[in-house]
């Protein structure tokens, strides 16, 4: 039966991959064009997160009055030793490559 389970491997829930990451280094993309890197220290099913030396990189686009140009866009990143970001705003959790 697909629904038993004694079949499945350590994932069986959405939420078993993320704790697989605990005390790993992920990426979590946010909305309002903002990204996180840093180490998920804590999670739970509303997936409040908990990161630690996170590195928040920031989108910002700047249109000119000319319209028919593309907008300008630039980042702005800021680094926080600890960082709990509220699990309405996660819309990707996923571990970093390792290089």
């Amino acid at each position: 039966m697909a629904d038993d389970a004694s079949d499945a491997g350590p994932v069986s829930e959405p939420l078993d991959l993320v704790k697989l990451l605990l005390d790993e280094l992920v990426f979590v993309k946010l909305r309002g064009d903002r990204e996180l890197k840093g180490r998920l220290h804590a999670y739970d099913s509303h997936c409040n997160l908990v990161l630690g030396d996170v590195e928040e990189t920031i989108y910002v686009t700047e249109e000119d009055e000319d319209e028919e140009e593309t907008p300008d866009v630039r980042t702005v990143s800021r680094k926080s030793e600890m960082l709990f970001v509220r699990g309405d705003s996660v819309v990707l959790i996923s571990p970093v490559p390792q290089s």
